[in-house]
């Protein structure tokens, strides 16, 4: 008795299906690792302050002389600072507005012409000067922007403490809210400090 024909495979064993069953296997790995990302419960962190006043007052102690805002508008956070010693020495602090913008202080020996290029943009676009208000007797004060919708402020010293140096606000923030920090600026002794103000968060770059 011979035995009966095999019967015809319910699958498509050819080279196409092949790929057809790949393609269907990944696109079902990718919406379970979608669905499970989506549905996973995200960590909210939020930036710390790096108690710039601390590290203002350090620099002081050691006779060193910065520009920094006498204080931040309710709502803003620094979240970076960063000092350099040696031959071309800087002093750098980042802000966050309570709006989510960015604004960086920079204080340098350098053209203004080097730190636009290394903190806004290589070609910027020169801006008509400004006299926003300031307390480190600065009149005239150079804007300019980038095609991303950047600003920045610089001023190069020719008097006081910081003379020959160039200062330097820029970042994400509207042209107000760097005035605002503009008009914040000194070189004043960091007043006395509460005993429990937390330290320097920055190391000596």
């Amino acid at each position: 008795m011979s035995e009966p024909p095999e019967r015809p495979s319910r699958y498509d064993r050819s080279f196409g299906g092949l790929i057809a069953a790949l393609i269907a296997t990944v696109l079902f790995v990718a919406a379970y690792v979608g669905f499970r990302a989506f549905i996973r419960e995200q960590p909210d962190i939020q930036p710390e302050s790096v108690h710039y006043l601390s590290c203002v007052a350090d620099l002081q102690e050691a006779g060193t002389t910065v520009a920094y805002p006498v204080a931040l508008p309710a709502g803003w956070l620094d979240t970076s600072v960063a000092f350099g010693r040696g031959e071309a020495p800087f002093w750098r602090m980042g802000v966050l507005t309570d709006r989510g913008g960015f604004v960086g202080l920079v204080q340098q020996k350098e053209s203004v012409q080097d730190l636009l290029t290394t903190y806004v943009d290589k070609t910027p676009i020169k801006g008509e000067d400004a006299s926003p208000a300031n307390g480190l007797g600065v009149a005239t004060w150079q804007t300019w922007s980038d095609r991303g919708g950047d600003h920045a402020f610089a001023a190069v010293l020719d008097s006081g403490p910081l003379a020959g140096q160039t200062l330097l606000v820029y970042g994400s923030a509207s042209v107000e809210e760097q005035e605002a920090l503009i008009d914040l600026l000194t070189v004043a002794p960091v007043a006395n400090q509460p005993a429990d103000t937390a330290p320097c968060d920055a190391p000596d770059s």
